[in-house]
């Protein structure tokens, strides 16, 4: 009986492929085991955690803390959405600061913001890095006590806190 030698060929493949996928596997985890800037396997890879984050860039407050703040009235809260989306529902007393129209509208809201007051930013959607780009920008304004509410107005109602509708600030 003769052998094909095509069929050999193929299943020498077949079973060369699994084996070289499962030593590249091992090979990149233990370069990454020995990276001093690794990166870890398993995570919380959401908005709220972002690997790439500075210590600068971390801004995110819970909601617990953000509650704390408005219940003493110790906090600026700014809305980076529209002025649209901000009419809609926005958290009670919040300023509206757009991102898209921050340069243009900054210095209408920059005298109702003390340099001392701390503020907390927020959008809506865990995927909403408008707050996170306006809290940079705010410190870049010289306000140092600036925080970022992660998915901010869902948080927020899924707290019960109080919020409101219209363009009221």
């Amino acid at each position: 009986m003769l052998k094909n030698p095509n069929r050999s060929r193929w299943q020498q493949a077949l079973w060369q492929i699994p084996v070289i996928i499962v030593m590249a596997g091992i090979v990149g985890i233990c370069s990454n085991y020995f990276r001093p800037d690794s990166i870890p396997i398993v995570g919380n890879w959401s908005a709220k955690t972002d690997p790439t984050a500075t210590a600068e860039d971390n801004l995110a407050i819970p909601i617990e803390g953000a509650e704390k703040l408005f219940t003493a009235q110790l906090a600026v809260f700014i809305d980076a959405r529209t002025v649209e989306e901000y009419a809609s529902g926005h958290i009670r007393g919040a300023l509206n600061l757009p991102w898209d129209d921050v340069t243009d509208c900054f210095p209408k809201i920059a005298g109702d913001i003390p340099a001392d007051k701390v503020i907390i930013t927020y959008c809506d959607g865990e995927g909403c890095f408008l707050s996170h780009d306006l809290a940079l920008f705010l410190r870049e304004m010289g306000y140092e006590n600036v925080w970022e509410l992660v998915n901010g107005l869902t948080t927020w109602q899924e707290a019960d806190l109080p919020v409101e509708e219209g363009d009221t600030v």
